[in-house]
């Protein structure tokens, strides 16, 4: 995944709608477009809150336990897919072992948080109007970025067709003002940043996971296949995930039964025992991103590299993200599959974007 920083969100919010040069902006074939760009472009066109004045509170370092988590022993694992550029070669390493949730943070369990902490998460905070000069002060609103469907089919070269940015979009209103987590306490929280992320595992004595801890674990021990689960994308003829099937960005069938995210536990664990380790929500993870970092990595429990990189927005600090989302599928978003990556701004958040943590043993 990958976003826009704040020119795009000023420009955005003083009305703007001739922005779609701003997408992938490479030219590529069918096939390079099918295998990696139209990838990464899933989040084109979500502003960066990098500029959000910054959070004032205070997270202490929990305490925590393991209750609702799995045991990973660790071991040996090849890691990556050469279908994906930033994902290759594929490697092996060998990763210590682990507590993992078993599934995605909730809405319940990130109300918990907020509640004891006050915590403020970025969508949620002002904006500071001396960073984007030019925009009314009653336009600089807290927000965040939102899929919102296209009425009919459209061009997959602009991803603004279907990104928004809606003010008062957050963890507790993850499409907006009138939007509410009220009923989807099971559902996993989605809104957040890295940074909110980050602040929630230090508060229950957990971290984010490594991407090759991430990786690990959502390859259950069954070795590297196609898709986390195996090689047929419907084993039995049934989704085993929740991801998007039918024309995107415009008509969404709901053939696995959901529109948007679901509630945890809805589709199958894997060998583990971890749920939606694939599709529902993108998973924020604790690496840097650099698409060469595969090319050097070390062998035993690499943590990701000492600086970031994404030649699409040189300069941007980015995190990896895993797993994929609802939006993904074979004719948009590929990656969901095994081994490939996503990325994100550190800062961004949107309603397909989650995380789970891990804890070491003590």
């Amino acid at each position: 995944m990958r976003f826009f920083g704040k020119d795009f969100l000023g420009i955005y919010l003083i009305g703007f709608a001739a922005i779609a040069s701003l997408g992938c902006e490479k030219k590529q074939t069918a096939e390079e477009r099918k295998a990696d760009s139209l990838a990464h472009c899933i989040a084109d066109g979500i502003p960066s809150r990098a500029a959000a004045i910054q959070n004032a509170s205070y997270v202490a370092q929990g305490k925590g336990d393991t209750k609702g988590m799995i045991w990973i022993n660790g071991g040996k694992f090849l890691m990556g897919a050469d279908e994906f550029p930033d994902s290759r070669p594929m490697h092996e390493i060998a990763v210590n072992g682990f507590y993992i949730d078993e599934h995605e943070v909730t809405n319940a369990e990130y109300a918990e948080f907020v509640k004891a902490t006050n915590y403020k998460t970025v969508a949620e905070r002002p904006l500071n109007p001396a960073d984007y000069p030019g925009v009314p002060a009653d336009k600089l609103v807290p927000g965040s970025a939102v899929f919102t469907p296209t009425p009919t089919r459209v061009s997959l070269d602009n991803p603004l067709q279907w990104w928004n940015y809606v003010a008062g979009a957050s963890w507790a209103h993850p499409e907006g003002p009138t939007s509410s987590t009220k009923g989807r306490e099971n559902f996993p929280v989605t809104q957040v940043s890295y940074e909110d992320a980050a602040a929630y595992a230090k508060w229950a004595g957990k971290r984010l996971p490594t991407e090759a801890e991430w990786e690990f674990a959502a390859q259950g021990g069954k070795g590297n296949h196609t898709y986390y689960w195996g090689d047929e994308l419907k084993p039995g003829n049934k989704w085993v995930a929740n991801i998007y099937q039918g024309s995107f960005p415009d008509k969404n069938t709901k053939e696995d039964g959901y529109l948007t995210a679901a509630p945890i536990k809805s589709f199958p664990p894997n060998p583990f025992g971890l749920y939606d380790m694939d599709g529902n929500v993108w998973e924020w993870c604790e690496d840097l991103y650099r698409p060469d970092y595969y090319q050097k990595s070390p062998k035993d429990n690499p943590k990701g590299p000492s600086n970031s990189y994404d030649p699409d927005e040189p300069g941007t600090v980015k995190k990896v993200q895993r797993g994929g989302s609802f939006l993904c599928s074979d004719d948009y978003c590929i990656r969901y599959k095994a081994g490939s990556r996503g990325k994100g701004e550190v800062t961004s958040g949107s309603n397909n974007l989650g995380f789970r943590c891990v804890r070491d043993k003590k």
